[in-house]
Order: C-alpha cells, then structure tokens, then sequence
C-alpha cells in the first residue's frame, strides 16, 4: 500500500478487500491499531457494507493521487509563497522575466494545493467509512440479518445436538454467523436462493461436509479456506458474481461435481486438473472463459462437460486424454470457436456432442474414431466439410462419411507415394506398380483373383 494511502486507514483496508489484486493490504501496524478500533471489521456483513459505500470514482481518484509524486514540504511552499511576494514588489525584472521566475515557484505552490484536495477528499471519504461500519454493527446488534432460525440450529449444536444437514434455503441471508463453522458434524449444508455476499474462514472448520450448495447469491469470491473441505464432494456456486475460482479448490480432491455456471469466470484455475483427479462433472457454462488450463486434460474420471455461452477459442490439444469423457457441450461460444484439435477424435467413450452455434468450418479427419458417438449437433456452423447436407443428419452418417473420406485420402496417399517412387527408380516400375496394387486391394478389401482361397504367403505379408 502506498505510505501517502495509510493516512486514511479504513479507506486503505476496505479498498484492498474490495479488489486485493491491485490494491496491497495496510502495514501490520495500521491493521492492528484497525482491529482494536473496529473490533467487527472482518464481520461478512459490515466489510461488505462497507465495500458498496465506495464510490465507483474512487480508482480514479486514487491513480491521480499516487501520480503526484510527494507532497512539497512545509518549507518549501512557505519559502515560495515569500519569493513570489518578493518578486512582485521588485522593479527590477521585466515583467515577461518576472512571470518566468514566479512560474517555477507558483507550481510548488499549485502541488501543495493538488495534494490538499486529493487528501481532502480521502479524508472525508474515511470517515464516511467509519459511519458505515457503525451502521452495519447495529444492524448486527439489532439481529436483523441473522435469522431466529440459524439462532436455533446453532443452539442445538451447542447443546450437543447432532446436525448432519441444514437446508437455508430462501432465508433472504445476508450474512452467516461464524459459529456456523463449529458444527463439525454437518454434511450437508444448503444455502441456495440467498442474499449472500461473503462466505465466513470458518466455514473451514466444516470438516465432514460433502455437499455444498450456494447457488443463487451474491458471492463476489469464495474464501480461500474452502480448500481445507477435503471430504466435499458436490459444490454448486451457480448464479452468483464470481469472477474467478480460489486456486485452493484444488484441494478438494474428493469433489466428484462442480457447478459454476452463470457466473462472470473469465477463467479457471491454473492447476485445476491436476487436484480435481475425481471430478466427474464440470459445468461452466453461462461464462466468459477464454480458454481450459492445459491441466483440464488431467481430469481422466471427468465424464460431463458443459462450457456452453463463453469465449471458448479452442481447446487443448491434450484433450484427448479425457477418455471417460461421454458428454461435451461446446455450443453458442460463437465467433471465437472456429476449430477443433484431431485429438478430440481420442475421446473413445464420447457419446454426446454439441458444437452448434461456433465458426467451424472443418471437422477433423479422425473424426470417424468416435465410435460411439450417438448425439452429434453442427446447427449454425459455417461447414465446409463435411457440407451441410451431411452434417445435418446423424451422428452415424456423419461419422461414416468421415470414415469413407479417411480412407479415400489413405489411398490417394499411398498412389502418390508409389508414383514418386516410380519416379526415383526408374525401370523398376512394373515391381512398383504390382506393389501398388496389392496396397490398393488390401485398404479397399477387394478379393480379385479369388485371393480369399489362396495359401498365405508369408512373402507378401512382410512386404505388406
């Protein structure tokens, strides 16, 4: 954090929770002198009350301030205001040269006056902050978020209850108590259809809990202590205001489903693929990726996935390592997906895919070898090959006439290498032309000659 910034305390706090990833946190020292100051300040409820109390101008006031460089000291700007009287009075400069003079010490005077209106301005800002936070722990006070409902299960988990599953569902939540961490026994907690906005550390201590639900809130982020739910199995964070995922769900590695979709994911995390090794759903579609990590590939139990409506433009060419894959939505990501690796035709036990609504205009060549490929969509593709007539019928279809073109091209090849053969030797073309043909008859299975009821001839199997 800049030196200049920690003269406004709470401003320098709150404005590094609200985007930790431009803004430092304060010195520990201004941290400590905050928690004796505001002892709720970590509270969920009052950190985001304060957060929507900063103006949406306040990054580009910030910019201005911290370009301004120093603030003049004391005594300089007393000793040019004194110049510039001096001056004035003087008769002895021609007034173009005394304009020039007074110009070089009217601007240490003209710094001064910046930084007071810039300081100003953060300073009323600051304590603005400090009456936020003391409306917000009233409200705390006042028991207004924190449902009488909440109230009774935590009750009956002090009291020594067993609490194995919490359904708070459409509570209209703001805030979650942190004692809500403690009931270690929980493995099932359902907080869908709420106002939430931040998620407590404590949530941490939810050792035994498999499955997760905090779909449809307002969650910004998730708190990088959701990486110690080593039991979670199911998390659904659909309909919320992430843009990204902590690299700490890696962790989770007994999740086996992961929702989150209609969020605002530009992407995903680097090492995903190498933790989610159980992970057999993955829906991120309604987002704006860009592209998979390289790692995605990993995910050899991953069985469904839905990236449909992003900024897809391609995937990885290790794709085809995903061999459990059976269902891949790829659809509407538009302009941006115009192509697809040969390696997609690796996914044997494919069975569903959708690529409709993109910019593609081939499909591989291998794309014959998904055998059981059963659901195949192309709607709303610039095809070219295969051409529209074809790729709007079957996935059968489709995938025979890929097969028929595969081997055409096969045999093509092996003709032209044998004419460029014949070619580089010269008189031996009546052995190459023979050859040639055996080739040509062993890819087209043909039998001439009744070939299928002569002895084998180990001659020509090694030359075959």
């Amino acid at each position: 954090m800049d030196h200049d910034l920690e003269i406004f305390p709470l401003l320098s706090y709150v404005i590094h929770h609200s985007d930790p990833a431009s803004h430092a946190p304060p010195s520990l020292p201004i941290q400590q002198s905050l928690a004796n100051r505001y002892p709720l300040l970590t509270n969920p409820h009052v950190i985001s009350s304060l957060i929507e109390s900063i103006p949406s101008t306040i990054t580009q006031t910030l910019s201005v301030f911290g370009s301004l460089g120093p603030r003049p000291d004391p005594l300089s700007v007393s000793s040019a205001r004194s110049k510039i009287a001096q001056i004035r009075e003087t008769d002895s400069l021609s007034p173009e040269d005394a304009a020039k003079e007074e110009q070089v010490y009217a601007t240490v005077i003209r710094l001064e006056e910046v930084h007071d209106g810039y300081e100003k301005q953060l300073r009323e800002l600051d304590d603005e902050l400090a009456k936020v936070y003391a409306s917000a722990v009233d409200s705390l006070n006042g028991s207004d978020e924190v449902n009488e409902e909440v109230n009774e299960i935590l009750k009956e988990a002090e009291d020594g209850g067993v609490v194995e599953r919490i359904d708070l569902s459409d509570r209209q939540l703001k805030l979650l108590p942190e004692a809500l961490g403690k009931i270690a026994g929980l493995v099932s907690l359902n907080l869908s259809r709420n106002d939430l906005k931040f998620l407590p550390d404590t949530i941490s201590g939810l050792e035994k809990l498999e499955e997760l639900d905090l779909s449809s809130n307002l969650l910004g982020s998730l708190p990088d202590s959701i990486g110690l739910l080593l039991n979670l199995r199911i998390l659904n964070v659909t309909g919320n205001k992430l843009t990204s995922l902590p690299e700490s769900i890696t962790q989770c590695r007994s999740l086996v489903e992961l929702d989150a979709s209609f969020n605002n994911l530009t992407s995903l995390p680097a090492n995903i693929g190498y933790g989610l090794l159980n992970l057999e759903r993955l829906s991120v579609q309604l987002n704006k990726i860009r592209f998979f990590p390289n790692s995605i590939c990993e995910m050899r139990s991953l069985r469904y996935l839905d990236a449909h409506m992003n900024e897809i433009h391609g995937l990885p060419i290790a794709i085809g390592r995903l061999t459990s894959l059976e269902v891949l939505n790829l659809s509407s990501n538009f302009s941006d997906l115009t192509e697809l690796p040969d390696t997609i035709s690796d996914l044997a036990n494919l069975r569903e895919l959708d690529l409709s609504n993109n910019q593609i205009r081939v499909l591989p060549d291998s794309f014959f070898r998904l055998e059981k490929l059963e659901k195949l969509n192309l709607d709303q593709n610039p095809l070219e090959f295969p051409p529209q007539e074809i790729a709007s019928q079957s996935a059968e279809e489709v995938r025979e006439f890929m097969r028929k073109r595969w081997e055409e091209m096969v045999e093509e090849e092996q003709v032209r290498s044998v004419i460029e053969a014949e070619k580089q030797q010269g008189g031996a073309t009546g052995w190459l032309s023979w050859g040639s043909s055996i080739i040509t008859n062993f890819i087209s299975g043909s039998n001439h000659g009744g070939g299928a009821n002569k002895p084998k001839d180990s001659f020509l199997d090694q030359l075959l």
